[in-house]
C-alpha cells in the first residue's frame, strides 16, 4: 500500500480510501450488503494496507456507520485508521434532522459517534454545501467540534469553488479550523472540477479524495453496455442523471484502448490516472466484490506515459455541473 498526507494537513492515509455506502442495511437499497456479508471486505481492505474508510450518517440511515464502526473495532488498530463520515442529508422528515445549522451539525456528530462506537471522528465532512445556513454557523460549529474533541479534522464534498474559498477564507479570519479535504465528483468522465475546484485546493493544500472515481462502474466495464448488468447499475437512476453525454462512450473507448496497451483493465488506467492528478489522495472506492477493491490496489502501481495520459484525455466533452445535489 503507499500512503500520503491528505493535503497539508498531518493525516496519513492510504491511497485507496473504502467507500461504506455498500455496507448497511440492504432494505435501503437492493445493493446494500448486511454486515455478515460486509465482513470479508473489510477484512480484505485491511490485509491490502488500507487505513481509509469513509461513510455518512444517511448511508442506510445510519447503518452504515454501525456496521463500519463495528467492523473496524473488531478487526482493526483504531488508532492507526482514519475514519470519516458526513453530515448534512436528512435522517428523518422531522424538523432539525438536517442540514448544516449548529444544531444538527451537533447532534448529528453526536449521533455519528455513538453510531460508529469511537470518542472521537477522524474527518467530518459536510455532504454538500446546500442550505440556507449562513458559512459561518456552520464553520463555528465545526470548530466546535474540533476544539471538544470530537472531531479530529473537518472536510467538505462537492460544491461550487467559490463556495470552498469563502469557507476557507471566513475559517482563517476567524481562528477555526479550516477544511482539510473536498471529496467531489470526479472521474475520467467528468472532469468539470479541473477549471476551479482543483486549482483552488492545489493552491489551499485542500487534500482532493473524489467520489464515484470509476464513474458509477462505466469505466470498469469490458462489455458494450456501459451499465446495466449488476443490481446497483439496474436500479441506479443518480448514475443515469451523472452521465448523460454522447462523448461519454468515446472516453470509454479510450480508456479500453490504452488498458489493452498496457495491459491491464479499464478499471486499473481509469484509477491510475485519476492518481496521478494533482491534490488527489485517495480515490473512494465502492466495492460490492471483492476483485473490486484488489482491482483498486493493483491500480496504485499502474504507471502511465505521457502518450497513455494524452490518449485517455483527448476525447473528453464539456459537462453541465453534475454531483451537487
Amino acid at each position: 500500500m503507499q500512503f500520503t498526507q491528505l493535503g497539508q494537513s498531518g493525516l496519513t492515509v492510504s491511497r485507496i480510501c473504502l467507500g461504506c455506502m455498500t455496507y448497511g442495511d440492504p432494505n435501503w437499497r437492493p445493493w446494500t450488503l448486511g454486515e455478515a456479508e460486509a465482513r470479508p471486505f473489510f477484512k480484505r481492505a485491511l490485509g491490502l494496507g488500507i487505513n481509509f474508510f469513509d461513510t455518512a450518517d444517511m448511508y442506510s440511515l445510519g447503518v452504515s456507520e454501525v456496521v463500519t464502526g463495528k467492523l473496524l473495532r473488531e478487526m482493526a488498530k483504531m488508532e492507526e485508521i482514519v475514519l470519516a463520515t458526513k453530515v448534512h442529508f436528512p435522517m428523518s422528515d422531522g424538523p432539525n434532522m438536517g442540514g448544516l445549522s449548529r444544531k444538527h451539525i451537533v447532534q448529528g456528530c453526536e449521533a455519528s459517534l455513538k453510531r460508529l462506537g469511537v470518542d472521537t471522528i477522524d474527518l467530518y465532512q459536510i455532504h454538500r454545501f446546500k442550505g440556507s445556513v449562513p458559512i459561518e454557523e456552520t464553520l463555528a460549529a465545526l470548530d466546535h467540534l474540533v476544539s471538544q474533541g470530537k472531531v479530529r479534522y473537518i472536510g467538505a464534498s462537492s460544491g461550487y469553488a467559490w463556495e470552498m474559498a469563502r469557507a476557507l477564507s471566513v475559517s482563517e479570519r476567524n481562528g477555526w479550523a479550516r477544511f482539510a479535504s473536498m471529496q467531489n465528483h470526479y472521474n475520467l468522465l467528468y472532469r468539470e472540477e479541473e477549471r476551479e475546484m482543483i486549482p483552488l485546493c492545489v493552491n489551499e493544500g485542500v487534500g482532493v479524495i473524489p467520489w464515484s472515481p470509476l464513474a458509477r462502474g462505466r469505466l470498469a466495464r469490458t462489455t458494450p453496455s456501459p451499465a446495466a448488468g449488476t443490481v446497483r447499475a439496474d436500479t441506479d437512476n443518480y448514475a443515469v442523471e451523472l452521465y448523460d453525454q454522447k462523448g461519454d462512450d468515446a472516453v470509454i473507448a479510450a480508456a479500453r484502448s490504452v488498458a489493452s496497451e498496457v495491459g491491464v483493465s479499464p478499471a486499473e488506467v481509469s484509477l491510475a490516472w485519476l492518481l496521478s492528478r494533482p491534490a488527489v489522495a485517495a480515490p473512494i472506492i465502492g466495492a460490492s466484490k471483492i476483485e473490486h477493491l484488489e482491482t483498486a490496489v493493483r491500480a496504485l502501481d499502474v504507471k502511465l506515459s505521457a502518450e497513455n495520459i494524452a490518449a485517455l484525455e483527448a476525447p473528453y466533452e464539456p459537462h453541465p455541473v453534475r454531483g451537487h445535489g
